[in-house]
């Protein structure tokens, strides 16, 4: 089995990928809260997001990370 560490990935050639966009429901929440998640319980801060999955997964994100990696779109 091949191992591979963090900071030091294989020195090989890399195929480029792009993530698929796929649409997911979300919510600004203003207060904090907890979800259950896959993971088990997290938390989420005043201003998070609470993200629901294309399996019905919930889970926080935090804002500037929702910022930086998602757009808000109009529904159809």
């Amino acid at each position: 089995m091949r191992k591979f560490k963090k900071g030091n990935p294989p020195d090989v050639t890399y195929q480029l990928a792009r993530k698929k966009p796929i649409p997911i429901k979300c919510i600004q929440i203003d207060e904090p809260f907890t979800v259950e998640t896959m993971e088990g319980l997290m938390k989420g801060k005043k201003g998070d997001w609470l993200v629901i999955g294309i399996h019905g997964e919930m889970y926080p994100i935090d804002n500037d990370i929702f910022v930086k990696t998602y757009d808000l779109i109009a529904e159809k």
